[in-house]
């Protein structure tokens, strides 16, 4: 599936070329600097993840989960968070 930031990479690509054709129909010139500035985000993604995915935490009583290391207790019951994915199975 291709990501929210691919997508408005592309949309704002889209709409540059419209604008850039636009100006060099109406006022004979070419104006590239209306897209170009998003080039860059159509490759932004390829290639490996620089940043590893952090380990997520969770209750086991409400099912809070968090990514965020400064959470050690959870904020509705204060019971302790564990690392790793929920066991919640959503009722089955």
């Amino acid at each position: 599936m291709v990501s929210t930031r691919s997508v408005s990479a592309l949309v704002g690509l889209a709409a540059g070329l419209v604008v850039s054709v636009a100006a060099w129909v109406y006022l004979e010139t070419l104006l590239l600097f209306v897209f170009l500035p998003f080039v860059p985000f159509l490759f932004l993604g390829r290639g490996g993840s620089a940043r590893p995915e952090p380990e997520r935490r969770h209750c086991q009583r409400c099912g809070f989960e968090t990514a965020t290391p400064e959470y050690e207790y959870c904020p509705r019951d204060g019971s302790r968070l564990r690392q790793g994915a929920s066991d919640r199975s959503g009722g089955t």
